[in-house]
Parts: structure tokens; C-alpha cells; sequence
């Protein structure tokens, strides 16, 4: 790393994942954004999604709630086409439910509409399914329009699972801070590198099936704090995952570890220890969180 780019080692990493409900991840098919992200693809159906995500959920926005936090984000991984269709759509990750959806819409229409527009897919996947104590003094029509409808999701037909491929997330958000942009392009090849070597390939070609034991997805993402913390690593274990010696559920399955200041040395024990050993790295842990939206600490 550079000497202007200075990694903080000194800070304790345990506690310094911010906490969260859900994260989205938006596919983008680049591997680097403006530093808001919500500025960024102007021309594309992806920056809609972002800008309409931010639009509903942020402050001010018509679902927003301070007890609700959604971390959008974006990722390298490609969209899906633009257009269902008569209809703009743009393709995005959810964790820890993980899902994967092909098409979200990204028109916002009123709340009343029969169709399936952004507030739709809001509504069905992103509201909490329980509101907090810190919300029983809105009237209840605020409380019923804040919380998640569940039987809105039979309108996303085509919403995959994520069962068994790990996914590997890399903060390479350079637009935003070098010390990422210099680090995640590494960190990306080395995990590429290593997971082939403990027989995961790249999943999502013609030849492998996008969710499927033996296969893995790794991807840039955009900001999630803590660049000083570089290289930045959210590993997804997913529902379904075994031990592979041992066909018993893996012990992190369904869960999100966050890991700071990785670098291409640490990523080998990283594979081992997490994904195949189903252990968190202590010394490189920020956080983490469970598939009900718990947040995980030391």
C-alpha cells in the first residue's frame, strides 16, 4: 500500500461494522463508481435502482425509518437484461435473505397500484416484519404502511435462491477511497486463485448453475465503511452449506462475516478457516450478522 494511504492498525476491529438490517446489492457490471453512488449511472437501469432505493428508504423518503437500516450497495457482478417486457428492470443480490432478483422494476408508482413497481419489491422484502418498540407511538396506519407485506413477494416470479455458493464480497470502491482501490483488485485474484484451488469455480457460466455446491461468487463492492480498515470482506455463507469432509450444516450457514485489513496474504486463511472450517477470524472481525437480521459480536 502506498505510504499516503495509511491502514489504521492500531483500532480494535471487533464492533466497527455499522449495523444493519439487509443489504442490497446492485448489479452494475462495473468495478468502480463516483463516490455517491446514487450520482452514478445516470444512463443505466441500475443507477435508477439505486437512486429509487435511496429515494423510498432514505431520509424523508416515504418507507424510511431510522430502526430500518438497508445498505445499498453497488457490485461488479453483471445485470440481468434491462427490460421485462414493457418494463425497465435492473438485477440485484439480497443478504441475508439470499436472493437474487433478475428484474426489479424501477419505476415508483403510488402505493395503490395493482402492477409491481420499486415500492412493490420494498414493501415485500426490505420493510422489517416487525416494527421496533421505538415506533409504537406512530398512529397505526403509519405502523401497517411500514411494515412488510409479505404477500407481495409472489410477484417477483422469477427471485432465485442462493442455497449453496458462498458468496465474497471485496470493498473496491476506489471512487471513493484509493486505499480499497488499491487493495480489492489483489484480494479478488487471490480469492479466485484459492477457492479454484479448494475446487470452487466461478459460478453463474452456461456450463455451471448460477447456485450450486462447488461453485462460488466473488464481486467488487462499492463503500460499507471503514476504508481505513482496507482490504474490506463480507463473506456470505449460505443456507444450505455443508462441511465438505462431513456433509454437516456448516457452522456459519446463513450468515455474513465481516473481516478488515485482509490482505492477499491473509486470504488462504480465510478460505480454510471460514469458508471450508466454518471458523470467524477473530483478529480480522468487524461483525457480522444472521439470516433473521441479527447483528453478530465477539
Amino acid at each position: 500500500m502506498p505510504d499516503r494511504l495509511p491502514i489504521d492498525y492500531d483500532q480494535p476491529l471487533n464492533g466497527t461494522m455499522a449495523a444493519y438490517a439487509q443489504q442490497v446489492l446492485i448489479c452494475t457490471g462495473q468495478r468502480d463508481w463516483t463516490s455517491r453512488i446514487e450520482d452514478d449511472g445516470k444512463h443505466h437501469t441500475w443507477g435508477h435502482l439505486a437512486r429509487g432505493l435511496k429515494s423510498l428508504l432514505g431520509r424523508g423518503g416515504r418507507y424510511a425509518n431510522p430502526f430500518n437500516n438497508i445498505l445499498v450497495s453497488n457490485s461488479s457482478f453483471p445485470p440481468a437484461s434491462s427490460y421485462t417486457g414493457t418494463q425497465s428492470t435492473a438485477s440485484a443480490f439480497l443478504f441475508p435473505s439470499f436472493k437474487y432478483f433478475p428484474s426489479i422494476p424501477i419505476e415508483i408508482q403510488e402505493p395503490t397500484g395493482s402492477g409491481a413497481d420499486l415500492s412493490t419489491f420494498v414493501r415485500a422484502f426490505l420493510l422489517p416484519k416487525k416494527l421496533s418498540a421505538m415506533s409504537e407511538s406512530l398512529p397505526e396506519a403509519r405502523k401497517a404502511e411500514l411494515t412488510r407485506k409479505p404477500e407481495l413477494a409472489s410477484r417477483f416470479t422469477d427471485a432465485l435462491n442462493i442455497y449453496h455458493s458462498p458468496v465474497i464480497l471485496i470493498c473496491g470502491h476506489g471512487g471513493r477511497d484509493m486505499r480499497c482501490g488499491v487493495m480489492a483488485p489483489v484480494l479478488e485474484n487471490e480469492f479466485r486463485r484459492v477457492l479454484r484451488a479448494k475446487g470452487f469455480g466461478p459460478a453463474g457460466s452456461d456450463s455451471q448453475p448460477f447456485d450450486s455446491s462447488g461453485h462460488a461468487h466473488v464481486g467488487l463492492i462499492s463503500h460499507i465503511g471503514g476504508h481505513k480498515y482496507a482490504g474490506n470482506v463480507i463473506v456470505y455463507m449460505p443456507p444450505g452449506m455443508t462441511m465438505k469432509a462431513s456433509s454437516l450444516p456448516h457452522p456459519l450457514a446463513g450468515k455474513g462475516i465481516w473481516y478488515g485489513r485482509i490482505e492477499p496474504k491473509h486470504v488462504q486463511w480465510v478460505v480454510e478457516e471460514t469458508i471450508l472450517g466454518g471458523n470467524v477470524v477473530a483478529d480480522h472481525f468487524r461483525g457480522g450478522i444472521d439470516r433473521n437480521g441479527d447483528i453478530l459480536r465477539l
